[in-house]
């Protein structure tokens, strides 16, 4: 689930290919001290302004830390302003990101009414090749123009969960005939970016919505009563774990109020998805926060004392834990929003809390608006197509390697 605002659309492009205002580096502290220069002389004398640093690349938030200590050495934070300055007036915005070949530093440097943009480059290392312990496939189950919520398919039908109705299709011959629909009425308008859960144990269904619920049943039709409701929805995470968390039915995350498999109830930052790992060590739980970071947290989800953020800033808002594969993918990641690269699914393996990519990027042609277990080993992935302004519906299921 994407979130796109203007300002990195405008760096896309900046992202991807060199301009005039790109420069060559030998290295991090290289590139930060040649922006730093060039910032301070485009603000003049006596220069004062707000800097804010952002990493998004794959390098761990240390070398950020090493950009922010290599620029303040050239251009320090201001204490006192000079006279006639205001800090409103005068903003530095730094951004550590790559391209295929390259790490990129960029300085977005605004004086008053006027704005300009260095990008410093340097080579990256090429990483020595290795098998990939998995690959990733997918299949397409559904499309159509209107948005999905959620999906899910068996050999007695297809259930599909959208914002106005939830569909039950059977197979006729090779193609899915509508075979029963209930219309979904939600106690207050839906939240700008639309979010439901579908669950199904056999015949018995349940679906999550935000501030209501629906329980029923299908075999031969569907049949299925809702209500307004602030129960917590189920999340699942491979074969093993479960969480109850309550959704914020405003807006388009869980608020951080959950209760564990044994009943223990914990109160966690707000957070968009949820999955769970498996190591030597024991379970781990990894929440995907709304402030953008994935942070990892103990089997009890503890205090913030227990936590530690995941250094890979190349995941996005959307996680599912996964099982099936010995010693291989425990997590699915999206891409972050602002990602200058194509909406993918890529699977990682954890090692003492530390995440490996385990498989090649899964790219798809379009924005992943949805992205839930479909099964221990799979998950369910629904992707916007901006061209044809279709909606569709992939289980991305992990085949093990040998």
């Amino acid at each position: 689930m994407r979130h796109v605002n203007g300002s990195s659309a405008a760096l896309a492009a900046l992202f991807l290919a060199c301009t005039p205002a790109c420069f060559a580096a030998d290295d991090l502290a290289t590139a930060a001290r040649e922006l730093a220069h060039k910032a301070a002389a485009f603000l003049g004398p006596r220069a004062a302004a707000a800097v804010t640093y952002r990493n998004r690349s794959s390098l761990p938030d240390s070398e950020l830390s090493r950009v922010r200590r290599e620029f303040e050495a050239i251009l320090p934070p201001v204490a006192g302003l000079a006279p006639g300055v205001s800090l409103a007036n005068h903003e530095i915005r730094i951004t550590l990101s790559e391209n295929v070949s390259q790490y990129l530093l960029i300085a977005e440097v605004r004086r008053d009414d006027e704005t300009q943009t260095w990008i410093s480059a340097w080579n990256r290392v090429p990483a020595a090749a290795s098998p990939a312990a998995v690959t990733l496939d997918r299949k397409l189950i559904w499309e159509q123009k209107e948005p999905i919520l959620d999906a899910t398919a068996s050999d007695t039908g297809l259930l599909v969960l959208s914002p106005a109705h939830l569909t039950f299709y059977q197979r006729q011959g090779t193609q899915w005939m509508q075979a029963g629909q209930v219309a979904l009425a939600l106690p207050r308008p839906w939240p700008r970016d639309p979010r439901g859960r579908l669950r199904r144990n056999g015949s018995h269904v349940d679906v999550f919505l935000p501030g209501a619920a629906c329980q029923g049943d299908v075999t031969q039709t569907l049949s299925v009563v809702c209500q307004p409701s602030a129960e917590p929805w189920v999340l699942e995470s491979g074969s093993r774990y479960l969480l109850l968390a309550d959704f914020a039915a405003e807006r388009n995350y869980f608020s951080g109020r959950v209760v564990l498999q044994d009943g223990t109830k914990r109160t966690v930052p707000p957070f968009y998805s949820a999955a769970a790992a498996q190591e030597a060590s024991g379970a781990i739980w990894l929440l995907a926060l709304v402030d953008g970071q994935t942070e990892v947290f103990s089997p009890a989800l503890t205090s913030a004392a227990d936590t530690q953020t995941v250094a890979t800033p190349t995941w996005g808002s959307d996680i599912v834990g996964v099982s099936g594969c010995a010693d291989a993918p425990q997590v699915l990641a999206t891409r972050p929003a602002d990602s200058t690269q194509p909406d993918a699914v890529q699977a990682f393996s954890a090692s003492n809390r530390i995440f490996q990519a385990a498989s090649a990027p899964m790219p798809f042609a379009g924005t992943i608006t949805a992205f839930w277990p479909a099964s221990p080993g799979a998950a369910l992935a629904v992707v916007h197509d901006p061209v044809d302004r279709e909606y569709r519906a992939y289980v991305v299921t992990l085949v093990c390697g040998n």
